[in-house]
């Protein structure tokens, strides 16, 4: 498809100029554009075909060069991105030094926060509102939050919307509905949601039934209590947002996601309302791309593709390698068989973690609590205290948000709650939102919590097998990449111990996760150098094998630890941390792990490579401590 509007849009003012069928056209390109994307690389799609029609109503009403719109979960942002004059870039999108797949300051002033987590945009436009009022008290500036259902039963959600009710002040909150979040969204509140789907006439007929209630006679207290429960029942039956209306939000909907016409008119009427308003728009999820409708989970973020010449969808690449999330996935599956204490909980994750099977086969012991990770964690010691064995299998990244409930419900109370922690380390094209590279940095500051990493698959359910025994928390952190074995007899887990995987003279690399086969590599390039460099499994970060490092500190040439993790408290520095404490050295370590800034996305091979966390970067590191120490001989 050649495009014929898109390159002409250098900015949302442009679309003024654009009659009501090129603005379906335009339309129609924005999803060719999100179609051309996906046949290389895999990438958000669903999400995006379905605000099109919503991203271009809101750049026809609003003018966000001084109004204020936060996207939030921000992977819904490619229709934005191209509406906003990124088109000429839109290609290099979630590719290395390319535009990122989810809102970027960097990149336009039109990307207000960097939104890759879901449920803070109310809290933020809030604050964005509060602040034009105070600085441009004149310019009746606005403020819009688009939020999905699948977002909306976070907490912080409601915390917002509270304050916001309580200070009056005018922000439009517009409820995305499209009955999804990645998954199919959970809960008591998604029930609530679908009431209105079923209800669709209450907003035709909302004018007509108020008149009617208004006027009904009032005749003596008999009749105006039986008219009053009249009145407040035909309320309740038709008032789909009865639940934002006693929140004191003004409830305008429910309306059609894809009528760009009917949408244009319903925003240029809201703008005008006083105080908070919620806005509900029905959308759905894949329109335009039949497949992407039929099954918006597999087409969330799909693998490469493209069409033939019967439209039909081929997978670009045919390859489905294993991974680290296959492997825990099964291993938590044969747990459950064999334990029936064993209990799952994600957070909106059953897709990602690939725990559909144990959700079909174990349905009573897994909970999926949508996008809810403080209560998930919550949740799970409640489990605990009971006698179960929770796992709570979330993103690294996301497990961040129930910090203080795993300090204050799990780790304060020594629960056996095991956290498996999906995508730790870096996540490639997701970028700085999603990489989990600081989950032993905030975990391993808590008293009676233990935290490990595999070095191999083999690794796995060993692990887990020992998690689920030990009596207290446990975490389990595991890269998004292929899974792997390392040729070995693996030896059996015990607490705080390590693997020693080969034994250097010169020095050791001491690795804490699935870096130890680059560190492997490493050794076998460095080998052929003439240098002998040992090369140790950590397995743990807390409790640390002390005696084995202490050996090796003392009995090699240098300690390089190697961590895929921020450097800034993790496992480099629990180990100089315990060298400090035993009286050793530390001249002669060197750790290498994320530095104290957020990495950009691009393939997990190439940042690595560019943080020199590879075979190659490794092996120079040694090379590089090895010298100083042959010189520093020399010298004395």
């Amino acid at each position: 498809m050649e495009f014929q509007l898109l390159p002409k849009i250098a900015s949302p003012h442009d679309l003024q100029t654009l009659k009501a069928d090129e603005l379906k056209q335009l339309a129609v390109e924005i999803r060719e554009a999100l179609l051309h994307v996906v046949s290389d690389r895999s990438a958000h799609f669903a999400s995006n075909l379905g605000v099109v029609e919503l991203c271009i109503a809101l750049h026809l009403v609003f003018d966000f060069e001084k109004d204020k719109l936060i996207w939030d979960t921000g992977h819904q942002i490619y229709p934005h991105k191209l509406i906003t004059g990124r088109f000429s870039e839109f290609s290099s999108i979630r590719q290395k030094g390319g535009l990122m797949g989810y809102p970027n300051p960097q990149e336009s002033p039109y990307d207000l926060f960097m939104t890759g987590h879901a449920g803070a945009s109310v809290s933020t436009v809030l604050g964005l509102k509060a602040g034009d009022d105070l600085l441009f008290p004149d310019d009746n500036r606005k403020a819009v939050a688009v939020i999905g259902d699948g977002a909306l039963p976070s907490g912080v959600v409601f915390e917002a919307m509270n304050n916001a009710a309580g200070l009056n002040k005018d922000i439009l909150v517009i409820l995305n509905d499209n009955e999804m979040g990645i998954c199919p969204r959970v809960g008591g509140l998604a029930k609530y949601l679908d009431k209105a789907r079923v209800a669709p006439f209450y907003n035709g007929l909302k004018k007509d039934i108020s008149w009617i209630l208004n006027k009904l006679p009032v005749v003596g207290e008999s009749a105006e209590y039986v008219l009053g429960n009249f009145r407040d029942a035909v309320k309740s039956f038709l008032h789909g947002g009865m639940l934002f209306e006693e929140m004191g939000f003004r409830y305008i909907g429910p309306v059609d996601g894809h009528d760009l016409q009917g949408l244009k008119a319903t925003l240029e009427m809201v703008k005008e309302v006083k105080g908070p308003v919620l806005l509900h728009v029905f959308t759905e999820k894949g329109h335009g791309f039949d497949p992407a409708q039929k099954d918006p989970v597999k087409f969330h973020s799909p693998a490469a593709f493209k069409r033939d010449e019967s439209n039909e969808i081929v997978p670009v690449n045919q390859e489905t390698n294993r991974s680290f999330t296959d492997t825990v996935s099964e291993s938590i599956y044969q747990q459950m068989e064999k334990n029936q204490s064993v209990t799952v909980l994600t957070a909106a994750m059953c897709a990602g973690n690939k725990l559909g099977k144990l959700r079909d086969n174990f349905p009573d012991r897994f909970f999926d609590t949508g996008i809810c990770e403080a209560h998930a964690v919550a949740f799970a010691a409640g489990m605990a205290k009971a006698g179960l064995r929770p796992i709570v299998d979330i993103y690294s990244t996301f497990l961040q948000r129930s910090f203080d409930h795993i300090f204050q419900e799990v780790a304060l109370q020594n629960l056996p709650v095991v956290f498996c922690m999906d995508r730790s380390g870096l996540c490639g094209p997701d970028g700085p939102t999603h990489h989990g590279v600081f989950d032993v940095s905030y975990l391993r500051m808590f008293p009676n919590m233990v935290l490990m990493a595999p070095g191999d698959e083999k690794d796995i359910p060993l692990m887990l097998d020992f998690a689920l025994s030990h009596d207290g928390p446990v975490s389990i952190r595991y890269p998004k990449t292929s899974a792997f074995e390392l040729d070995r007899a693996v030896p059996a887990i015990e607490l705080g111990k390590s693997e020693i995987m080969d034994w250097g003279e010169d020095g050791t690399f001491l690795a804490f996760g699935t870096e130890v086969s680059e560190c492997l590599k490493a050794s076998e390039i460095l080998r052929k150098e003439g240098l002998e460099v040992g090369v140790i499994n950590a397995r743990f970060a807390k409790p640390l094998d002390v005696e084995t490092i202490a050996r090796a500190i003392k009995e090699t040439g240098f300690l390089i630890t190697v961590e895929e993790n921020s450097l800034q408290g993790g496992f480099g520095s629990a180990v100089l941390e315990a060298a400090n404490r035993a009286g050793l050295s530390t001249d002669n370590i060197l750790c290498m792990g994320i530095p104290d800034e957020f990495v950009e996305h691009g393939p997990r091979e190439e940042l690595l490579a560019d943080l020199k966390l590879d075979a190659q970067g490794l092996a120079e590191a040694a090379r590089k401590i090895a010298l100083k120490n042959s010189f520093d001989q020399v010298q004395n």
